[in-house]
């Protein structure tokens, strides 16, 4: 039996819960010494003991646990779970019904009334993303549900959840049978080796869909295209199925360097004629700048934060000074694709970034593309900062 235990809100952020904010923070605690074990149910409550929501205990670095329903009779079982990924299976049927698109996101936390857990689908297989313990300790409930509710022929998970908030090391198969990594997965019609057993990343970030098509089809053609933070380099197999004369990938992990020529040969992409650097991004900026390096377009996907040697990167202070970087190496008329997926600011704080790094830079832009989350990574209105991801394509005004 799960323990239930009643927590009390305090009364200046009761109405943020009853208008549907699912995360529980502990600044709205007012009893926060109540929570003791992982996976409890929290009956959530006013300072009249009227109840809020019902929930659970789990903590990461968002907070500490999830608002699950707002009904007070609802039970969270396999029935609840199983109504859960139902209705967001249904949200997503058009997915399951692009062939040249296998690889997607099928519960996406908050977005679908599941905060603390996603799954994602990579052909028969699935991917069950836990980001507490307290998520984790639901594992029969939700597996139970996908078995019933999906075919599949493999299940594998992610614990993103040791005493740092990073992924687990462990075997990471739940049930089925076991991939023959890699797996090949489509995306617009792209392939993608992708692999469910190496660690926390599989070799492509979903979130980017729109993106990767959009470079393809109205923006690669005919450009020399610079793709920094590249990780297994999708954006570059993009822009050279779009007619990219040529690209440059750099990513300072060693890994980066066979799984980008791995995303290129399952293409038929000759991945000698592409160059491929194991290297510091900042570096590269230097080296490119004194040797009169430039490109047609640049694509900035950085991670939140980044250390290396000599560099550390983060997205709430760095982001202007890296654009300012890219502007220099960019031709006139070129475009800039900067990304980010750090959810501290929003759409118009990044865009005030852009806008800075051009004023700093003694130049001038214009913005032609914006893209955040795709439709399978759905959202709330309610947790606006659950919408994290916020992409531009900028193009470098010539004068």
């Amino acid at each position: 039996m799960r323990n239930e235990t009643r927590v009390q809100i305090q009364s200046k952020h009761k109405k943020k819960f009853l208008n549907g904010y699912p995360l529980i923070f502990k600044e709205a605690l007012a009893n926060p010494e109540k929570l003791k074990e992982e996976g409890a149910i929290l009956n959530l409550v006013d300072n009249n003991g009227d109840f809020i929501g019902k929930g659970y205990y789990g903590r990461q670095n968002k907070g500490y646990g999830w608002v699950l329903t707002q009904d007070a009779n609802e039970s969270i079982d396999d029935a609840f779970f199983t109504k859960r990924i139902q209705r967001a299976l249904t949200y997503r049927k058009a997915f399951f019904e692009d062939p040249n698109t296998t690889a997607f996101r099928i519960v996406n936390g908050e977005g679908d009334g599941l905060g603390g857990i996603t799954i994602d689908r990579f052909n028969d297989y699935y991917l069950i993303n836990w980001y507490s313990e307290g998520a984790y300790s639901f594992k029969n409930e939700v597996v139970n549900s996908l078995k019933t509710l999906v075919d599949f022929k493999g299940i594998y998970e992610k614990k993103r959840f040791d005493s740092k908030g990073q992924y687990v090391e462990d075997d990471d198969f739940v049930a089925g049978e076991r991939g023959e990594f890699p797996i090949i997965v489509k995306e617009n019609g792209v392939n993608f080796a992708v692999y469910l057993n190496e660690g926390a990343m599989v070799g492509v970030f979903l979130d980017q869909r729109p993106v990767r098509k959009m470079i393809r089809d109205k923006y690669a053609e005919g450009k020399s295209v610079l793709n920094t933070f590249s990780y297994t380099g999708a954006f570059s197999v993009f822009a050279a199925l779009g007619g990219a004369v040529h690209t440059t990938s750099v990513d300072l992990a060693n890994r980066s360097l066979n799984k980008t020529i791995e995303q290129f040969s399952v293409n038929g992409i000759d991945y000698e004629a592409q160059n491929i650097l194991v290297m510091d991004v900042f570096k590269y900026f230097k080296y490119a700048l004194k040797k009169n390096l430039t490109f047609d377009m640049v694509i900035l996907d950085p991670p939140s934060f980044a250390r290396s040697k000599k560099h550390t990167f983060s997205a709430a202070k760095d982001y202007k000074n890296l654009l300012k970087e890219a502007i220099a190496i960019t031709e006139d008329t070129g475009i800039i694709v900067a990304s980010t997926n750090y959810s501290g600011y929003d759409m118009k704080k990044f865009k005030g970034f852009v806008d800075q790094a051009f004023k700093e830079s003694g130049g001038k832009y214009r913005l032609r593309e914006e893209y955040t989350l795709p439709e399978d990574f759905r959202t709330t209105k309610e947790f606006r900062e659950g919408n994290y991801l916020k992409v531009v394509f900028i193009e470098k005004i010539k004068g």
